[in-house]
């Protein structure tokens, strides 16, 4: 190389490392994957960049143990809360219910065409009395929506809360003065009392009446047809029971697999099959930005963190893995978070510090929700490494 030459080469490289200087001034206009945790920290306590107002909150043993006791009832704790004392045999009659009545008698009949003959024969003198006995049915009876029915002859009787058995007795006591021998047999052909709504992603929602076998409430979602499994996986359901003014809801494959909260259905139930697949999405310095569906009935922050692959070791902070919420306002309260009165839900950001051993086991406890967000914080020195990668680029280049 001639004496030219070099020092042609020389102003070069002086210019290259000039501009690199000047690269270096404005590091921060290097792109990158979102902030560092020491820029998420500040943003919280600056109120024009924290205009939503959240809050950070470490993760620890004691917020797990919050977050665990204030998530939604479980339908084991809605049924112990809710049983009867005396729990139900579900064969009671009430408003809205039909009866089958059928009455037989022996002798003069008030209910069948023997009883006209007995009239002529009394009115002749010979009182010639039927050689056999008669048996009707009567037209349906309807329980009328104060909980009585009413009957030829017995006139309106009370049964709410009665079996078919002793609906039958207080007829039979009331005929017993007019018929001679009267038997009564009572049937609930059509039970509203007794039954409990299944409705939503089943394929015939429908009334399902309760029998004295106590249906639970697998039983009743099998009897409305069940739910679609040739489209979506039972991950993908939630079943909603509302009973007296409560609701609860749970993943099906947790009923499922747990056989505590397969509880017995009461009168009045209200179950609704819902299909609601849930997701969470991860952004920042992980293997993988997505949203991706549970596709299990529960998830730990630990699972779903490893599903994209974890943090990218070259440019990932493992001191800011953030979970972003909108968290139920009275448990933010109980964190001692500022919290609209008014408010139901508030912002609020979880972090966990996966540089300390234990947090691991923290992570495989903190469980996510529906529409969760995970941000992995890239490291300080990724903007380092970014800008020597470039400069190494330029170098190279101008060489």
């Amino acid at each position: 190389m001639g004496p030219v030459q070099h020092r042609a080469l020389s102003r070069k490289r002086l210019a290259v490392m000039g501009g690199a200087l000047m690269f270096l001034a404005g590091c921060n206009a290097l792109p990158n994957s979102g902030p560092t945790e020491s820029q998420i920290n500040h943003a919280q306590q600056n109120p024009k960049k924290n205009a939503v107002g959240y809050g950070i909150v470490q993760i620890s043993l004691d917020l797990i143990t919050l977050l665990d006791s204030e998530g939604p009832p479980s339908f084991s704790s809605l049924d112990a809360d809710n049983v009867p004392v005396a729990p139900g045999k579900n064969d009671t009659v009430g408003p809205g219910d039909i009866l089958q009545v059928s009455i037989y008698e022996v002798g003069s009949s008030l209910f069948s065409a023997n009883s006209a003959t007995m009239l002529a024969s009394s009115a002749s003198g010979t009182n010639t009395l039927p050689s056999s006995a008669s048996s009707s049915t009567l037209p349906p009876v309807v329980v009328d929506g104060s909980g009585n029915i009413l009957v030829p002859f017995a006139g309106q009787i009370h049964v709410t809360g009665m079996t078919a058995h002793q609906v039958a007795d207080a007829i039979l006591a009331r005929l017993k003065q007019k018929s001679q021998s009267p038997q009564v047999l009572v049937r609930i052909a059509s039970d509203i009392a007794n039954s409990v709504m299944v409705y939503g992603g089943v394929r015939m929602p429908s009334r399902i009446p309760l029998t004295p076998n106590r249906e639970h409430i697998l039983d009743v979602i099998a009897l409305a047809g069940g739910v679609d499994h040739t489209t979506q996986a039972d991950e993908d359901y939630m079943i909603r029971l509302v009973r007296n003014g409560h609701i609860a809801e749970m993943p099906l494959k947790v009923i499922e697999n747990e056989p505590a909260q397969n509880i017995a259905m009461q009168p009045g139930d209200r179950v609704q099959v819902i299909y609601h697949p849930r997701t969470f999405s991860v952004f920042g310095a992980s293997g993988k930005i997505t949203q991706t569906r549970f596709s299990m009935p529960t998830l730990t922050m630990a699972e779903a963190v490893a599903r994209v692959g974890g943090p990218v070791e070259s440019r990932a902070d493992p001191n800011g893995i953030y979970v972003f919420r909108y968290e139920n306002a009275d448990v933010l309260r109980r964190l001692g978070l500022p919290v609209d009165e008014k408010a139901s839900v508030a912002p609020v950001v979880y972090q966990l510090d996966m540089m300390n051993p234990s947090n691991y086991f923290l992570a495989q406890k903190f469980m996510m929700r529906d529409k969760d967000l995970i941000y992995i914080a890239n490291a300080s020195s990724n903007r380092f490494y970014k800008f020597f990668g470039l400069i190494t680029t330029v170098i190279s280049t101008a060489e």
